[in-house]
């Protein structure tokens, strides 16, 4: 066999497998924020779930990514086992398109789709619609790898070497084998069935073997989930479980049923594929994962147990309040462009929530005077210095992969709502300072400054609360009530200030007292102005920084 022929296999499977993978990476760019919705919102039962899957994988032309995916959302506890169960099963079926379209052998019009591609790049300014050039110039990449390919194995037709290796493929073991490892080592199972279409196509290979080749691939698909889930946590590593009990246990099933029956199958198949082979291999691809999912579907709660005893045990819970630990980033979080925000802004949550709780104990102690706990506030502030470095660490990993442009738009946002928590960190620890030196120097304050201070953190704890809400949730149902607020406080301040010093005029207190209650009034005004901030950052969001 001419060695430009091996090498025109190797750089067609080359170009094939990049093509896959800009358009992968592409559409996960262009509408992975989009998807990640549809993924959290439609897949409370399993029937939608399995929906989901099978449009999902569709779309994004790779099982293994949407795979990869639902292990990343269950390790950060966005969806239930169940859920993900659903879409894994759906994402079994999606993953037949590729070889579908491979087998309408659209390579002909390869260039004029890369044509397509490069022209919207070239000419089309808005970053969306040269997200989707990229799409398009990964298809048309693929369909070049597979002329390539096509073209190759034209030329190893008349190899007897190569006949003598395709035609000593008896055993269906050895098929399943050889199926699964190309798979693992390719890491894509629509990439190996694309390639039998087209061995097919040839004539290169028995139809009644290649069915079982293909059930290797399933078993070979599930590399990528288990690598994924590897670094996660239990959940992760059982929903990669779930991935391949199902394809285990759905190939033993459609491989015993092949042992005697896999002839009149391919008959069948040929009739309706119209005698073309390629074709053939892409409806068996689909005959197989749809049989599985119907009879694997009514035991969906089984698996998923079974997923417990595969993986036993639990993970250490990381509590809300624990010290110088990650809940939701790093460690063992599978890191997911697709889900990487997601979990950012559920560990700014936990963040805000710490420096809420301990700007609110900072002011209880800046009354009951209590040394144990001032120094409960510095060990607090302490944390949220960690979380602060630590969150800001992550922003700046994640922002050097391939985020969706909606995420990508709101990594600057995120770094300024970081600083704005730890500020409102720092107010709090400068309240506790205050109260140090209260014990100190005897400082006394009287009870209409008490009940002041009350009043105006009353109102900061609202626009706190309001303004964590709407970041988190990216709503805008407080935007009103969190103007007014801002408003509030600013007239509050001003009023304090002007009673505080009417009070020291009237030596109705000291003068170290009203140094003490103008800094408090003003650190819970710039509390509120970080609030604003917060709320409000989705809006000042712009991209990198």
């Amino acid at each position: 066999m001419d060695i430009s022929i091996i090498l025109s296999m190797a750089g067609g499977l080359g170009l094939f497998l990049y093509g896959m993978r800009i358009m992968s990476d592409s559409i996960e760019k262009v509408a992975g924020a989009r998807l990640r919705g549809i993924l959290e919102r439609l897949t409370t039962n399993r029937f939608t779930g399995i929906l989901v899957g099978i449009f999902f994988t569709a779309v994004i032309q790779s099982s293994s990514a949407c795979t990869v995916m639902v292990v990343s959302f269950v390790n950060s506890g966005l969806m239930t086992l169940t859920q993900a169960a659903g879409v894994i099963f759906g994402a079994n079926i999606g993953t037949t398109v590729t070889a579908l379209l491979v087998s309408f052998k659209l390579e002909k019009v390869a260039p004029v789709i890369l044509l397509a591609g490069v022209l919207i790049i070239m000419f089309c300014k808005k970053q969306k619609i040269s997200r989707w050039g990229e799409v398009i110039i990964g298809f048309g990449v693929l369909f070049m790898g597979l002329g390539s390919m096509s073209g190759a194995m034209a030329g190893m037709k008349d190899s007897p070497a190569v006949l003598h290796m395709f035609a000593s493929l008896q055993s269906p073991i050895l098929a399943v084998i050889l199926g699964a490892v190309l798979t693992a080592v390719i890491q894509s199972s629509s990439v190996t069935v694309s390639i039998m279409v087209l061995l097919a196509n040839q004539g290169m290979m028995s139809m009644d073997i290649g069915m079982f080749v293909i059930l290797g691939c399933n078993i070979g698909a599930c590399t990528s989930a288990v690598l994924a889930s590897l670094s996660g946590k239990k959940d992760a590593k059982r929903a990669a479980a779930i991935h391949l009990i199902f394809n285990v246990i759905g190939t033993i099933i459609v491989y015993i049923i092949f042992l005697f029956s896999v002839g009149p199958i391919v008959d069948v198949l040929t009739v309706m594929a119209g005698n073309n082979l390629g074709r053939v291999v892409a409806y068996a691809h689909i005959l197989i994962k749809v049989f599985q999912v119907i009879i694997m579907m009514p035991f969906i709660k089984g698996i998923v147990k079974l997923t417990y005893l595969v993986v036993p045990g639990d993970d250490k819970k990381v509590g809300y309040r624990d010290s110088y630990q990650l809940k939701f980033i790093g460690g063992k979080v599978v890191l997911n462009p697709a889900t990487a925000v997601v979990e950012a802004i559920k560990e700014l949550d936990r963040m805000a929530s710490l420096a809420d709780e301990n700007l609110n104990r900072a002011m209880n102690v800046l009354l009951t005077l209590e040394p144990e706990e001032i120094e409960e506030v510095r060990e607090v502030e302490k944390n949220i210095d960690f979380l602060s470095h630590a969150i800001t660490n992550y922003l700046v990993k994640i922002n050097q992969t391939t985020l969706p442009i909606e995420d990508l738009k709101s990594i600057g946002a995120l770094f300024h709502v970081v600083n704005d928590i730890e500020r409102i960190g720092d107010h709090a620890e400068n309240i506790a300072e205050a109260a140090e030196r209260r014990i100190k120097t005897g400082v006394g304050f009287s009870k209409e400054a008490q009940r002041e201070l009350g009043e105006m953190m009353n109102m900061v704890n609202t626009i706190l609360r309001f303004s964590i809400e709407m970041f988190v949730k990216s709503t805008e149902d407080h935007m009103e009530d969190i103007l007014h607020l801002e408003e509030a406080i600013d007239e509050k301040e001003k009023e304090l200030q002007q009673k505080h010093i009417e009070r020291l005029s009237n030596n109705e207190c000291t003068p170290e007292a009203g140094a003490l209650f103008s800094d408090i009034v003003s650190g819970l005004e710039r509390v509120a102005d970080h609030a604003v901030n917060i709320a409000f950052s989705n809006s000042y969001g712009e991209g990198n920084i």
